[in-house]
């Protein structure tokens, strides 16, 4: 292996480092601490986490399922509206959504006054749903997790030939039947894809579980490292975490395998029926019901905590913390793109096998849930902290402290780490609109691949490199975990703020920080929406 291979295959293990840490632990576990994180506390993260996967993947395939195959299929009041509308929930971070959800319907918040006042009941004479439970857990889950399938279901169900549905009708099979026996299976790869995504999010999430008080793996592993100061035994649960995101992954794969469907696209296929009477209002009631539950009404009660406090956006400290958020983004998204533009740029360079295989490895962070970054990243970190301070000490007689963990470096490392996936796809889709005629031409001119790149490259792929940025900003932003476990003393973050606020029940002084995550998290949902109304037009809608 020469040298730019080799380079590149080390970079990719360095960024997949904290994975491999995680995952040797699973080689090698501590029979001892694993024996008692089973008699305490295992049992229940497991009985948990089946409870929120199963539930949370049947209601976002309900709500995906069901809004995708009317706005593909159908055209009723509003449709325009609701086929980028239903993308909103993706700009509200689930914990965001927990909070909001909290103030509106907990006992002090205006539903269950309301009630109150109006049939005059006092504490212990109703009964009310807490949301603070599993059950609303399931419920922000499943309202803030559903456009992932929403989103590549509608896609196959748009590249559907009608044919097929023509070939039904002849043979007497009415709506009903033709969607459960044609269209469903049919896209069932993708509401494969959709839901898995939409599970691995339910598994890495934090900051809803631990508002709401349900015991999860990420939860655990949290206590487990700050409350008990067991850096092994949140290692062995963060191993666990990462064994059944690796089951996922493999039953998503597995269920794509097993669903191969063939078909011919027709020129009619985005011919949408025109819906009328009762029809026309329930489809439109189907489409709109989840984008006032997931975005409209968690957005107007952070608005209106907003407004109540309005002087918090006048605070110095405020703007420090919206500063501090920013400029960590950038960085992190800076360094991301970068190394994905340059590995991205080697893998084309050099598709060899071993090179295609360590920087998927590398890729695999997206799929891996932040707190589970962040003990992979914290366990060699503090490692090489103390060589450093036990070499500076034999030979300068100086404690150097902690250089890396706990600092900004490991921080942006678990960004990086996390992130990379999604700059790292959003750039090799660009290059790969990129003739290798292109490249050969320059070469036979005497253009070394630096030149080559600076000169050609990088002029091409502008649009992808600025969306990545934007892709990964966004994402840094609304990160909770990583940032709570890394971040350095003092440092705060404004999905930092927002948690600490809400844990500290003053929702309404979490109202400002969550509300500027959610603005920001707009900024590639309607990035996408656009694209969508483009892909729409060009294909004849």
């Amino acid at each position: 292996m020469t040298r730019g291979p080799l380079v590149l295959f080390g970079v990719a293990a360095l960024v997949g480092l904290p994975l491999i840490v995680v995952a040797l632990s699973l080689l090698n576990p501590n029979w001892d601490i694993l024996n008692h994180l089973w008699q305490t506390v295992i049992p229940e993260y497991i009985s948990h986490s089946l409870i929120l996967l199963v539930s949370v993947g049947f209601g976002v395939t309900i709500l995906g399922v069901s809004t995708a195959w009317c706005v593909s299929q159908y055209d009723f009041p509003g449709w325009r509206w609701v086929s980028w509308g239903l993308l909103l929930p993706l700009a509200m971070p689930a914990y965001i959504s927990a909070y909001t959800y909290t103030g509106l319907l907990d006992y002090a918040g205006p539903v269950q006054q309301a009630l109150r006042d109006t049939f005059d009941l006092s504490i212990g004479e109703y009964w009310f749903p807490s949301i603070r439970s599993i059950e609303g857990a399931i419920f922000v889950l499943s309202l803030v997790l559903y456009p992932y399938v929403y989103l590549i279901t509608r896609a196959a169900f748009m590249q559907q030939s009608t044919a097929a549905f023509e070939s039904a009708r002849t043979l007497g099979a009415g709506p009903v039947r033709s969607f459960f026996r044609i269209a469903l299976p049919l896209a069932r790869p993708a509401i494969a894809t959709g839901v898995t995504l939409a599970l691995m999010e339910t598994l890495a999430d934090y900051g809803t579980m631990e508002y709401f008080g349900v015991t999860v793996f990420t939860t655990g592993i949290f206590r487990t490292w700050y409350g008990m100061g067991d850096a092994q035994g949140a290692l062995q649960l963060a191993s666990i975490l990462l064994l059944f995101v690796i089951v996922l992954i493999l039953i998503e794969r597995y269920s794509r395998r097993q669903a191969k469907f063939y078909q011919r696209r027709s020129q009619n296929n985005n011919f949408r029926k025109p819906l009328r009477g009762k029809a026309a209002w329930l489809a439109s009631a189907v489409c709109w019901l989840p984008i006032v539950l997931g975005f409209a009404i968690p957005a107007s009660q952070l608005l209106m905590w907003s407004i109540e406090r309005a002087d918090i956006w006048t605070r110095a400290s405020f703007w420090t913390l919206t500063l501090n958020t920013l400029w960590l983004g950038l960085l992190a998204a800076t360094i991301t793109v970068a190394l994905a533009l340059w590995l991205a740029y080697g893998r084309r360079r050099h598709p060899t096998r071993a090179i295609r295989t360590a920087i998927t490895t590398a890729g695999l962070g997206y799929a891996i849930p932040g707190i589970v970054i962040a003990v992979g990243i914290l366990i060699p970190l503090a490692w090489l902290d103390h060589r450093i301070i036990d070499f500076s000490k034999s030979l300068f007689g100086v404690n150097p402290g902690l250089l890396l963990s706990g600092t900004v470096v490991a921080l942006v490392f678990a960004y990086t780490v996390r992130f990379l996936s999604i700059s790292l796809q959003t750039i090799s889709s660009g290059l790969e609109q990129i003739t290798p005629q292109m490249d050969d031409s320059a070469r036979t001119l005497g253009a070394s691949s630096r030149r080559i790149m600076t000169r050609i490259h990088l002029p091409l792929l502008k649009s992808s490199i600025l969306a990545a940025l934007i892709l990964v900003l966004v994402d840094v932003m609304k990160e909770l975990p990583a940032t709570l476990v890394l971040r350095p003393f003092n440092f705060n973050t404004l999905a930092v703020k927002a948690f600490e606020m809400a844990s500290d029940e003053r929702l309404a002084d979490a109202g400002p920080p969550a509300l500027m995550i959610v603005l920001v998290g707009l900024i590639p949902v309607l990035m996408l929406s656009r694209a969508l109304r483009t892909q729409t037009i060009k294909t004849g809608d």
